[in-house]
């Protein structure tokens, strides 16, 4: 071996010992700013389509998470940081992903992976076992799942009949209580505007916790409806204030459902988002914004009154 060679091998090897010393003295919290960093890096402008269908409703500048694996590699630090929070689950923990608009990826101890209102437009970037839908706008459902999802569990059924959901996938039971929605037809009286059954409230019962999402919920609850939904511990809610239930009818519903931790979203805007977290103001409901898309919850960890935690995106 020659010596300009070995010399170039020393120089590569000096540089590399350099690059592994810093990064172990990287903290959590740089790596966690390396990660908001990357988060809000640009992406490729949404579709115009998606936006005529549900106006604002990608999250453009946010990289979205798969919380199984990653496609696209960030940062080591930050993947080191964000790594700590997609460790294996115990048996009483659940993980939620806010992937944007309405769609979360929720996933069970057993390795059980949902998507709720799964679409066409925003999508986990794994396939799940189950996928959730529902109909109000096509923002919410699509026609052509991915193929290798096993349960495609729709929220209405033919002739306004109410869809009947009740199975077990692995450690998770899916039920379903359904709901009405508005046409967007222009018929004139109420019962003409409605379409009855055409929302489901999904209910996901892992170990011993409760996760409802409301889906495209357009009214409030009767007391039977609360009474199908029971007990729940986590409820992922709509928050925008017109396409689904108005403000002051949604913290109605949160108020009848009672679910110690409720996550918003819906929202389309940072704007609207504000608006409805100030009216929670008189109900003096904890407001805490995280700094990753990503929350492991159990029952140990839910908090001992309302509070609402605001994931990052929209």
């Amino acid at each position: 071996m020659s010596m300009s060679v070995r010399r170039w091998i020393r120089c590569v090897m000096w540089a590399l010992a350099a690059v592994v010393a810093t990064a172990a003295t990287v903290s959590t919290a740089d790596a966690q700013r390396i990660w908001s960093q990357w988060a809000q890096s640009p992406q490729p402008p949404a579709s115009t389509k998606v936006l005529e269908s549900c106006p604002g409703l990608v999250a453009q500048h946010r990289w979205q998470v798969t919380p199984a694996s990653f496609r696209v590699r960030p940062p080591r630090d930050a993947v080191r940081a964000f790594g700590q929070q997609l460790a294996a689950l115990a048996r009483d923990e659940v993980r939620l992903t806010f992937v944007g608009h309405a769609t979360f990826l929720i996933e069970s101890p057993g390795g059980v992976r949902i998507a709720t209102d799964y679409n066409d437009y925003v999508r986990p970037r794994v396939v799940p076992d189950i996928a959730t839908m529902n109909h109000a706008h096509s923002t919410h459902y699509t026609l052509s799942p991915d193929p290798a999802i096993k349960y495609v569990l729709r929220g209405w059924a033919e002739d306004e009949k109410p869809a009947r959901i009740d199975i077990n996938v692995g450690d998770v039971h899916v039920r379903n209580v359904p709901t009405n929605i508005r046409r967007w037809g222009g018929d004139t009286t109420e019962r003409q505007n409605t379409e009855r059954h055409g929302n489901s409230i999904f209910i996901f019962e892992i170990g011993s916790l409760c996760v409802a999402h409301l889906g495209h919920l357009h009214h409030t609850l009767t007391p039977q409806q609360l009474a199908e939904i029971g007990r729940i511990d986590v409820v992922l809610v709509p928050v925008d204030g017109s396409y689904t239930l108005d403000m002051d009818g949604m913290i109605e519903v949160l108020q009848g459902l009672k679910a110690p931790l409720m996550i918003p979203m819906h929202f389309f805007s940072g704007y609207t988002l504000d608006n409805f977290l100030a009216r929670l103001a008189s109900l003096k409901w904890a407001v805490e914004r995280a700094e990753l898309p990503t929350v492991v919850v159990s029952r140990a960890t839910l908090p001992p009154s309302p509070k609402i935690l605001v994931l990052p995106g929209r």
